[in-house]
């Protein structure tokens, strides 16, 4: 099952030509035989993630939206804050295992907000804005990417 994917950094300082973790996202996304549809940069504002993000569901070939940055703990980090306006359900246990998994790396996994969830058979998943912390994030939800899209989806055979 090829998976179409659909990249927001969440940043108020990079660029697309500066953007180091959607960069990296992007990278491994296409190792792992995905296909990004679509791939943008915004500012740290809430108002402006929401509409990017509701702009993508309208599409229907998009399965996953990835972000990342805003998911800190700084005043201007509002990506969580948006992306709950448009779940329809959290999934707690992918940022659950984020979390967890890369805080063998550093005490500072603590602080991430990130969420994951449904809207609309899409899985839209937070991501920290560091390339370390996207790099071991997508690391531990690689393995469930498929199967979630297959279950919201309705297309999973083992169940």
């Amino acid at each position: 099952m090829n998976v179409n994917i659909a990249l927001l950094t969440v940043t108020d300082t990079r660029t697309l030509d500066t953007d180091k973790s959607g960069n990296i996202l992007e990278k491994k996304i296409k190792k792992a035989n995905h296909k990004i549809i679509d791939r943008k940069i915004c500012k740290d504002s809430k108002k402006e993630i929401k509409k990017i993000i509701k702009k993508w569901l309208k599409k229907k070939k998009i399965d996953v939206i990835i972000t990342t940055g805003g998911t800190g703990v700084s005043p201007r980090d509002r990506t969580p804050e948006a992306t709950r306006l448009v779940l329809d359900y959290e999934i707690p246990g992918i940022p659950e295992a984020i979390r967890i998994s890369t805080r063998q790396f550093t005490e500072m996994s603590m602080l991430t907000r990130g969420l994951a969830g449904i809207r609309s058979k899409c899985l839209i998943i937070n991501l920290p804005g560091s390339p370390k912390g996207v790099e071991q994030g997508l690391e531990v939800i690689s393995q469930v990417i498929r199967h979630t899209i297959a279950l919201c989806q309705d297309t999973d055979q083992m169940h």
